[in-house]
């Protein structure tokens, strides 16, 4: 019997190879071409203090309905921000020749004049805007002729208001991190349902909050609403100038040669020479300027090391007056903040400086208020020792860390319980986080208002097949090996 069943095993196992060869020629099959090449576009973000410049790279194939824009390469110009060359605008130009060499190097030679070229300048820009709008539009001239020479698609240079680098930097979180839209196992896209997340940028001289509410602002100029991947977004959205980080310490200073003469907020045993042209020419500290200054004149500073009297001193930059029914501060509507939030720029470099250097834990209001007053206790040998290598910046953290926390709880309303979803990050994956890479999506349209109806990887029915086919292969198999057990059974000595 045994053997009359294994002699049943051939004509079984081409059976089976049959129906498997009819089951692969069901299989829905596509062409596979190779990897697609890849498309760039270059940003360059102009800030008050510096200027980046970002590359950034996608697959040409994908445009805007897969994949993600990553950052290919960067790179930071030497010098200060584009607005620091009004009375030289030529120079303007020039400081971005080295960075934009860069570029030719890094993007391929045959994608050049395909590759879009921007210039956002931000609110230094905006402020020399305001004092003299002359100078400013000389400033901008200059750079556009620069980028003008090089062989890629430049899109014009110009200054970005606060709602813009709000929103934008909004954008850019939000994409990174597939808050829009992602793509499934099996090739579905979908919307997650985790939802977006706030958005907080520190730059130079100004602030900015953003984050998505569900209500209607009270305030119409600080709502904006848009339409991604087939849904709306109702965003809320300021900017504060002259609270960047570098305007805000220029404030304290003014503030502190007319109160203290001499910096609460500088560490004891640090002090300088400060000329109060350099303190004076901003419009953020005009309010504070004494009548008829010498503006040649250079004064002495010492620091002191006092958290109380630095706290004092930041607390004079917000006024908490409000006539809507509930602000952040100076005025502005703001509704409760909820959710998650990045706070990126200035944000992280300043918790950055209190984890790592410091080794202070920041992960509450409380633990951020002691790491500041922590730092303001430092005398300036204290902190050297611990941090030998960031001589430029070191006096500002205690100044840096105690607006932080001001303006987060203060300011913007975070308590105990939502600070808790605040992140301080510097990038996103491999790609920093700021307005540049959502005002290139923004202006490329590689962020579609619909939906994608695409999907990707195996077609379901493909997969359907391929189980039916792996499904009898090893039913095939099992019989045979069940087969095999009972002929060695009966072929035994003790076998009927």
């Amino acid at each position: 019997m045994a053997g009359k069943m294994l002699s049943l095993l051939p004509p079984l196992l081409l059976a089976v190879a049959g129906l498997a060869g009819i089951l692969l020629l069901c299989v829905h099959t596509r062409d596979v071409r190779d990897s697609p090449s890849l498309k760039y576009g270059i940003v360059l973000d102009a800030g008050s203090s510096h200027t980046s410049m970002f590359v950034y790279k996608w697959p040409a194939d994908k445009e805007n309905d897969t994949g993600i824009v990553g950052q290919h390469s960067s790179c930071d110009v030497q010098g200060g921000g584009i607005s620091s060359y009004a009375d030289n605008p030529s120079g303007a130009g020039q400081s971005l020749v080295k960075c934009l060499e860069q570029a030719l190097r890094d993007v391929p030679k045959e994608r050049h004049a395909g590759t879009p070229l921007y210039l956002g300048a931000t609110a230094g820009m905006r402020l020399l805007n305001l004092t003299s709008p002359e100078d400013s539009a000389r400033v901008l001239a200059a750079v556009a002729q620069t980028l003008a020479q090089y062989p890629f698609d430049f899109r014009g240079a110009r200054i970005l208001s606060g709602q813009d680098e709000g929103v934008f930097g909004w954008v850019t979180a939000n994409y990174l991190l597939e808050n829009f839209i992602k793509c499934g196992w099996v090739g579905q896209w979908f919307r997650p349902r985790k939802g977006t997340l706030g958005a907080m940028d520190l730059g130079g001289a100004s602030t900015q909050i953003t984050f998505e509410t569900a209500s209607p602002a009270e305030d119409p100029a600080n709502e904006v609403q848009l339409r991604l991947y087939g849904h709306r977004y109702r965003v809320y959205t300021h900017s504060f100038l002259c609270y960047g980080r570098d305007q805000m310490l220029q404030r304290l200073l003014a503030s502190a040669l007319q109160t203290h003469g001499f910096h609460p907020c500088w560490p004891r045993g640090y002090s300088t020479q400060v000329l109060l042209q350099d303190v004076y020419q901003s419009p953020c500290t005009v309010a504070l300027r004494p009548q008829g200054f010498d503006s040649r004149a250079r004064v002495y500073l010492e620091g002191r090391s006092d958290p109380t009297l630095c706290r004092d001193l930041v607390s004079t930059l917000f006024s908490f007056s409000c006539r809507f029914s509930r602000c952040s501060f100076n005025g502005v509507s703001q509704p409760p903040v909820a959710g998650n939030f990045i706070a990126f720029s200035a944000f992280f470099y300043t918790v950055d400086f209190l984890r790592t250097v410091m080794g202070l834990p920041v992960a509450t209001l409380q633990q951020l208020e002691a790491a500041a007053v922590t730092v303001c206790s430092q005398t300036w040998a204290e902190l050297q020792a611990r941090a030998p290598g960031q001589r430029a910046h070191l006096a500002d953290y205690c100044a840096g860390a105690t607006f932080v926390h001001q303006l987060l709880s203060r300011g913007y309303g975070f308590d105990e319980s939502t600070f808790g979803g605040v992140a301080f990050q510097k990038k996103a994956g491999d790609t920093a986080v700021g307005w540049a890479l959502g005002y290139m999506l923004n202006l490329t349209n590689l962020i579609p208002a619909e939906p994608p109806a695409l999907r990707k990887g195996t077609y379901f029915g493909s997969w359907v097949v391929l189980l039916l086919l792996f499904s009898a292969m090893l039913l095939a198999a099992l019989c045979l090996l069940l087969l095999q057990v009972c002929a060695a059974d009966d072929d035994s000595p003790g076998g009927i």
